[in-house]
């Protein structure tokens, strides 16, 4: 065992024998207004409770307390928006007066410890001042998405109830400007609940009516109120809700808590991202999805580093340089992104030429989150960069990386395809149907034994029951993350699909990951993606589809042949995998995740609805067509 593996399993082994102290410990690093009576409350299992007792602001501890050490001057948050030609930078002194201001003038809305108060902003700084200042007064906050569908908001007013609903007048993507007002509006209107007033900020892309009596200028609101002290709240209070979408229709409202939040993300950015107070930390995600909620507002900010804001996209704002660009221009030692960004570079910039043209000579570390990486795209990136590519898995229910490769505990060998070994806290294996845990190569459900550590929601809003059965039912102990995979000798994990993307070919269980993998492996193959479709003889056949690299010239049939042979070449004949699809793009959401199930049911025949969070529904099209020509997207009889 080399010494960075005997760092990472002695941490790792400590938190599992000794949760207590081990997170006891890590909590010395949040400044607490009055210390915990005990570091966990396991009194009504299944539900678990962190620093019980503890007395503490989130907000004080990502803002107030630097400025009080002497680092005000510090830059706290680069906003760069290539798609409005804006950057602005504010120091940890600039964001503790915008936030006090904004926190002031929501009080004088009304708005006390406790209300909630739904964000609903592209990514624009406004919107992280807006998240800062709800934790400031003990409000929690509920992020949604700029731009999602009204039906989907009016669900999400309905079941958090809040007082104020913060908005844009408009969000930008890429060279289109969307309208959020006659999105809220309509949203308003169709729920029950009414919030006494939605606060508007006029973006100069579009200017948004406003309603006379519902409606506040933004600018016009900071006028009222006078700057806000933090509230001192209990560290078992929600800091926020963040909805994800439930098997029903109806949301789950993902609970964060102040304290084992704090604690759990301030403790990441050493151990699993090393990185430091100063560092520059880039996740280039959006605040509306978890990713953006940890780790570009909380976790850098709570740990004094300083955090990027990007409101563009890894390629067409200008081009597949943006992220270098950024990265050279602001110093970024740590980028976090999407397996899919990346792709979409690597496609147009193969050999990456627009990376040579920036300096990238601080940037030392690279993470990839979202979406399975395949090999073919880590192995990739770190040729073209040089420096560690470290795949890592988590959920928006646990709140922070669960399988990671925990570089600030020594960076343990890398193994393409898998995120490594699990994090400090989080206990997991691989379990059967029967709840048995799985010898080493056999593929099953992904579960974690709880307790889950600080960090992880501790129950959905106002709904302990669904928590209960959503996660803790299936097996007795455990938390089951409807993701498949498997545990190799070494102990690696391997997150293969989530579990409906086990398809049953002829009786053989087989997982659509593992066949992606051997796709993405082609040297023409951009992206890809394989779903399960309905066979009235095997039960189900697997249909993959392709998106070619930029600068491919030879025949789509030449190279589908080519991959059809892969998989019989590399898994077996018994896979059945007989169609592969070239397409120009796959069906994605906002945040970059593959519509697997939208594609599944347009192969099927099935009726769907159009998902709230696509990027682009003329793709579904462009799916159905290429379907149709292969003999799918009919009726099953």
């Amino acid at each position: 065992m080399t010494n960075s593996s005997a760092e990472y399993q002695s941490a790792y082994e400590h938190s599992l024998r000794d949760p207590d102290a081990f997170w006891g410990q890590a909590a010395e690093g949040i400044t607490w207004f009055r210390r915990w009576d005990r570091v966990r409350d396991a009194s009504r299992p299944p539900f678990t409770r962190w620093f019980p007792g503890a007395v503490m602001n989130t907000c004080y501890n990502a803002v107030d307390r630097h400025v009080e050490r002497g680092r005000g001057k510090q830059r706290a948050l680069i906003y760069d928006s290539p798609v409005t030609g804006v950057v602005r930078i504010f120091t940890y002194s600039d964001l503790l007066d915008r936030v006090a201001r904004l926190a002031g003038s929501l009080r004088a809305y009304g708005v006390e410890q406790g209300d909630r108060v739904i964000i609903y902003m592209p990514a624009v700084p406004e919107a992280v001042f807006a998240m800062l200042a709800c934790a400031r007064l003990g409000a929690i906050h509920s992020v949604v998405f700029g731009g999602f569908a009204a039906r989907e908001l009016a669900t999400r007013i309905d079941d958090a109830r809040p007082k104020l609903i913060l908005t844009a007048s408009c969000g930008i993507e890429a060279t289109r400007v969307i309208p959020y007002k006659p999105l809220l509006d309509k949203a308003i209107g169709l729920a029950s609940h009414k919030p006494a007033r939605s606060v508007v900020l006029q973006r100069p892309q579009l200017a948004a009516p406003l309603v006379e009596g519902q409606d506040v200028d933004w600018e016009e609101a900071l006028t009222r109120g006078t700057p806000a002290e933090c509230v001192p709240v209990a560290a078992t209070d929600p800091l926020y809700i963040l909805y994800t979408s439930g098997t029903t229709g109806i949301p789950k409202g993902v609970v964060r808590d102040n304290g084992g939040h704090a604690v759990a993300l301030n403790w990441s950015m050493d151990r699993v991202f090393s990185a430091g107070a100063g560092d520059v930390f880039w996740a280039a995600s959006d605040i509306g999805w978890t990713v953006g909620h940890g780790y570009i507002v909380y976790a850098p900010l709570l740990h004094g580093a300083t955090s990027v804001l990007y409101e563009g996209k890894p390629v067409g704002t200008p081009d597949a340089g943006a992220f270098w660009r950024v990265c050279a221009q602001h110093g970024v030692n740590v980028l976090f992104t999407a397996p899919t960004a990346f792709r979409a570079i690597k496609r147009e910039d193969p050999r990456g030429l627009l990376m040579r043209s920036h300096d990238l000579s601080r940037f030392r570390l690279l993470f990839l989150a979202g979406e399975r990486c395949d090999p073919d795209t880590l192995s990739w990136a770190q040729e073209q960069l040089g420096v560690p590519v470290i795949d890592h898995w988590w959920q928006t229910e646990l709140g922070w990386p669960a399988i990671a490769n925990c570089v600030g505990l020594g960076m343990l060998p890398v193994k393409p395809g898998s995120p490594t070994k699990p994090v400090p806290g989080f206990d997991i294996h691989v379990l059967g149907s029967d709840g048995a845990v799985l010898a080493p190569g056999e593929t099953g459900q992904i579960a974690i034994r709880l307790p889950l550590p600080p960090g992880a929601l501790p129950t959905l809003w106002n709904n302990d029951e669904g928590f209960v059965r959503s996660y803790l039912s299936q097996h007795d102990g455990y938390y089951v993350t409807v993701d498949a995979g498997y545990r190799d000798k070494d102990g690696y994990f391997y997150v293969m699909s989530r579990v409906d993307d086990i398809i049953n070919v002829a009786g053989h269980r087989l997982s659509t990951g593992a066949m992606e993998e051997v796709l993405s492996g082609h040297p023409d193959v951009a992206e890809c993606a394989v779903v399960g479709a309905a066979d009235a003889l095997k039960g189900e056949l697997p249909v993959g589809f392709v998106v070619l690299k930029s600068g491919v010239s030879r025949g789509d049939g030449e190279i589908t042949g080519e991959l059809v042979n892969r998989i019989k070449d590399t898994i077996g004949a018994f896979a059945c995998f007989r169609t592969a699809i070239v397409v120009t793009a796959l069906p994605k959401t906002r945040s970059g995740k593959i519509l697997r199930g939208t594609m599944k049911k347009i192969a099927d025949g099935a009726e769907y609805a159009l998902p709230a969070t696509i990027d682009d529904p003329a793709v579904l099209t462009h799916i159905a067509e290429r379907l149709r020509s292969v003999g799918y997207a009919k009726p099953v009889e």
